[in-house]
Parts: structure tokens; sequence; C-alpha cells
């Protein structure tokens, strides 16, 4: 690359439960926690991100993040005019140990050259996963809507169906058909994600395994780790594999202060 790419580096170190409010960036950004778990909203999908994986935001795309623990933050900005990296949609990329290192190192004072090499081997070792995050579309029928708001507000909830749509005056064939039209997955396959999400925060924690599954809706262990599996590819200790070179501290860092953070100091930081 001739030029550089990468025009930003900000660090927030986040409480539990520490959001930003909904903006956007005229640049590309890469959303990264190099501790603790972040939950990316993206126009009602959810991600959920450990320390291994980060959220590609294209420019242009409104989104919020929040804390699903103590953590922190990394933003990493690119110019659209100068970045080689071009998904058109928020995509879900693998954070490697060099990865990380490589971020940590451009935070740093580089020289021009020292810096284009460093942009160059990051973008060429970025690579998108596959069933590697929990994505949670949420439905907009107000029906279906208020279904999954009380599974969201209590996975643990082990009503069927049929009871959850005579609670919000509808039918189980109604609901069925709102969960596949509006968020792609089954109404069996979306709380199967709900769970495992709310389960994250949970995990990041340190809790036991067989704590988590009871407190959302698992009977077993086994069976918890079983759908944790199918779902991203990895038992709940793989997952929360970290890269563990990225963090560093120092000068530069901003501290976000407890509650909703005020995002304008970042929608143009870059």
């Amino acid at each position: 690359m001739g030029a550089a790419s990468v025009i930003g580096l900000e660090r927030f170190e986040m409480d539990r439960g520490q959001k930003f409010r909904t903006h956007v960036h005229r640049y590309h950004q890469l959303a990264w926690a190099s501790s603790g778990v972040l939950m990316v909203d993206v126009e009602d999908h959810y991600w959920v991100l450990p320390p291994s994986l980060a959220l590609w935001i294209p420019a242009g795309t409104w989104h919020a993040a929040a804390a699903l623990q103590r953590s922190v933050m990394e933003g990493i900005y690119l110019d659209p005019a100068g970045c080689p990296l071009a998904w058109a949609q928020p995509t879900v990329l693998e954070v490697s140990p060099l990865a990380a290192q490589l971020i940590g190192y451009l935070a740093g004072d580089l020289a021009e050259d020292a810096r284009i090499s460093a942009e160059t081997v990051l973008l060429q070792v970025l690579a998108p996963v596959d069933k590697a995050t929990i994505e949670l579309p949420l439905p907009v029928d107000p029906r279906a809507r208020e279904v999954a708001a009380i599974l969201l507000a209590d996975p643990g909830d082990q009503r069927g169906l049929d009871a959850l749509a005579r609670q919000v005056g509808s039918s189980s064939r109604t609901l069925l058909r709102l969960f596949v039209a509006e968020t792609g997955l089954t109404f069996t396959q979306w709380r199967v994600n709900a769970r495992l999400q709310a389960a994250m925060a949970y995990l990041a924690a340190g809790e036991p395994v067989g704590r988590v599954a009871d407190r959302v809706g698992y009977a077993t262990a086994s069976a918890f780790v079983a759908a944790f599996r199918r779902v991203t590819g990895h038992t709940p200790a793989a997952y929360f594999a970290a890269a563990s070179g990225g963090r560093r501290e120092g000068a530069g860092a901003a501290t976000a202060e407890p509650g909703t953070v005020d995002s304008e100091r970042v929608i143009d930081a870059a």
C-alpha cells in the first residue's frame, strides 16, 4: 500500500452494562474487545464478541456497542478510499494473536514506513469466520417482538410456543411464520441463540458451565455444551480462548465514564 489505511485507533475502558449510543462513522470500523466481551447492535442484529473475534462495520452503518462485562473496546478506523478490505455488510473476523499484536503495535508512535508495513500485514491476516459468533436478529411484528422481549428478559422461561402465543394474542402458527420471515431463523433456532447469547456474560465472568446452563434454561450442562458447539462450532472454553497479545496500557487510552457513552467523540475520531 502506498498510503495508510488505518487512520485512527481509539481505546475505551467500559464497565459491565456500559454502552455507546447508536451512531455512525464515515470510515470503516473494526470493533474489538482486547479484554472482556462486547455486544454490537446493527439495526436490531446483535453479535457477541469475545477477544478472539471482531466485527467489521462498513462506513455509513448505524451501530451501537455494549460491554457484557468489564471490557476494553478497541475501535480501529479505516479509510474507505485506501482500504483493500471492502465487505459491504457487517462481518465477523478472527483476531489471531498476530492481529492483536499488530493492533497494539499500530497504537504506538511509528515512522510512516513501519506503520504502512504493519497495516499491510494486519489487513492480510484479518479473515471472516464461519459459525463463530451468535447473531440474534429481532423480529419486527409487534407480536413476535413481544415474544422475543419475554425470552430475552428471561431466557430460562420454559413455556412452549402455544403458551407464549396466547400471552401476546397470537397463534403459534402465526409466530412460527413471523420468526422465519423476519429473522431468517425458526422459532426454535432463535430461542437457542437467545439462550446462548444470554449465557455469554455469565461464561465470560467465569461462572461454571452447569450453573450457566441452568440460568438459561438447559436441564443439563451437556445439553448446553452440545447446543453451544452446534451453533458456534466451539465448546464454551474454546470460544473464550482470547487473543492474549493484544492488550496494551498507557497513553492514548480513552476511559469511558459509567453509563451510556456519548459517542460524539468517536463518530469522527478517525
